[in-house]
């Protein structure tokens, strides 16, 4: 593995922390291949419940790293070159759409480019007050290339993702907000706080059924209704013969809090 990813478990809780501070965490191949990694690991431990993404330092993640490319190193370093083979299936961003577990944005600081798509990939975001989202794309040369042009319409609308999209104008936290693009801003000394009780919050749940959810709410997005509902039926069948089930009916008659197993 490598330094510039940072993975922690504490309890039902895994945290994925971007590990280039001195860069405001601007990605890296090895970045990217130990996060994809990471996920996945997490998405199968049964131990696992909750996933937080964050960044270290002042910021969630600057994005590509420019200096870099300019240099003809790194991501995006040989511009004019040839293309490799184009397989985007072990991508963060594929990865982070495909993993059952939910996942949480702890918004730190600014999210630019890549960093963007990847706050907006997670399924819920909660930012500090200095945060900012900066959709530069346009203002580089490039497009939302991490999931922002599939993200940004599902979140906001077609017309406010233009706008976002076509000016690359930077959001403030507030702006977020407002937008939908973020579920809640906190002041920055709380958010490690506010992240943490929101995680155990969901992690309190039924394991299976909050990822049997999120798994059919991620397929409804692509199905009809008749078809989703369908799916859905489908994937209760498991749920009601789950010990996890039986533990929520009995918790329920006795009046207490349930202590769900995940099986």
């Amino acid at each position: 593995m490598t330094d510039e990813l940072r993975y922690e478990k504490d309890g039902a809780i895994a945290t994925l922390t971007l590990n280039r501070p001195e860069r405001l965490n601007a990605i890296t191949g090895t970045m990217l291949g130990a996060l994809s990694e990471r996920l996945v690991e997490a998405d199968r431990d049964p131990a696992v419940r909750v996933i937080v993404l964050t960044g270290a330092g002042k910021g969630f993640c600057s994005g590509l790293d420019l200096k870099e490319a300019a240099a003809g190193q790194g991501i995006g370093g040989s511009v004019g070159g040839a293309v490799g083979r184009f397989d985007l299936r072990d991508a963060p961003p594929v990865v982070l759409h495909q993993v059952d577990k939910p996942t949480l944005c702890a918004l730190n600081g600014a999210a630019a480019g890549y960093g963007m798509d990847l706050a907006l990939g997670c399924d819920i975001r909660v930012a500090a007050d200095t945060a900012k989202l900066a959709p530069a794309f346009a203002r580089r040369g490039v497009l939302p290339e991490s999931g922002g042009t599939w993200l940004l319409p599902r979140l906001v609308g077609w017309a406010k993702a233009a706008e976002i999209a076509f000016t690359g104008r930077t959001l403030s936290a507030e702006e977020c907000l407002g937008l939908g693009l973020v579920n809640r801003v906190v002041p920055a000394d709380l958010l490690e706080k506010e992240v943490r009780a929101l995680a155990e919050e969901i992690a309190a749940n039924a394991p299976l059924a909050v990822q049997a959810t999120k798994r059919m709410m991620r397929m409804a997005l692509d199905e009809t209704f008749e078809a989703n509902v369908h799916h859905v039926f489908l994937q209760l069948l498991p749920l009601f013969r789950s010990r996890d089930f039986e533990e929520g009916v009995k918790a329920f008659v006795e009046r207490r809090a349930p202590r769900f197993e995940g099986r």
